[in-house]
């Protein structure tokens, strides 16, 4: 037989959330109009808080609406916040209002990502860029960090790989503090175990974009395309599904970058 280890209660959970924002519970009790005793009370199981307690203490710790939706099966309450899959009917006008962005932002490249970086969505400027990517890595679902990390993907075409893969790595690290999903954490693992180039092309300090943004420098047909990337996401979202989405764009980091999408993609 297997013996299956209690879940924790919401004590254990509030508390890790918490420390991890290094908020201390007489803080936290200002911030959410209740008492240091009854933070504590709640953190050692002495007191069972309210669904509206748990929201509001969620709401100052910042946690992720799906962690938020944890902390209240682990007080006894139903979810609050729906996961409604992307397809639903009811987002149709999310699908399309990303669709209508992703279009507009053509020639440049640009991608909807959802928390563990599987592609919902891509304009022509991303499919330019997967030129050369090995067949098994294109099926679905499409996983952006293997597409860019993995040596039959971009990584082989990308002249600063070492520097680009310590970024991806460090923002998926923040994103596993953040978000605790175990497919992310074995995403992670799965990527850092790539093969590591033993050192980047020299950058040139005549490229102004090296001197506030670090640039991903990837060969395409001949040419070496510069790219800063930048990351957009819902406000106030209120499914987890929308909570998790990111909107990630590349904006051509010189002026010869720029001229050759331009004529690639008019």
């Amino acid at each position: 037989m297997t013996t299956l280890a209690p879940q924790p209660g919401i004590g254990p959970l509030l508390r890790g959330w918490r420390e991890q924002r290094r908020i201390s519970q007489l803080e936290l009790a200002l911030k959410a109009d209740s008492s240091a005793r009854h933070i504590s009370f709640i953190e050692t199981g002495r007191a069972r808080p309210s669904e509206e307690m748990i929201l509001r203490l969620a709401e100052h710790l910042d946690v992720p609406v799906r962690d938020r939706n944890a902390l209240l099966l682990a007080a006894g309450y139903a979810p609050h916040y729906p996961q409604t899959p992307l397809d639903a009917p009811g987002l149709a006008a999310l699908r399309e209002g990303m669709q209508r962005l992703l279009q507009g932002y053509e020639p440049y490249p640009a991608l909807v990502l959802d928390a563990t970086y599987h592609v919902q969505a891509a304009n022509r400027g991303i499919a330019m860029l997967l030129d050369g990517v090995a067949e098994h890595l294109l099926t679905e679902p499409l996983n952006a960090m293997r597409l860019t990390l993995h040596p039959e993907g971009m990584a082989p075409r990308i002249r600063n790989l070492r520097a680009w893969r310590g970024h991806l790595l460090h923002q998926m690290e923040r994103e596993l503090a953040l978000h605790r999903l175990e497919p992310l954490r074995e995403l992670y693992e799965e990527v850092a175990a790539y093969p590591v180039p033993e050192e980047d092309e020299p950058a040139t300090f005549d490229d102004p974009v090296v001197h506030f943004a670090l640039p991903l420098r990837i060969e395409h047909d001949g040419r070496v395309l510069s790219f800063v990337s930048s990351i957009s996401t819902f406000n106030t979202p209120m499914d987890v599904t929308v909570a998790e989405l990111a909107i990630e764009t590349f904006l051509p980091a010189d002026p010869a970058t720029v001229k050759y999408l331009r004529s690639l993609i008019p």
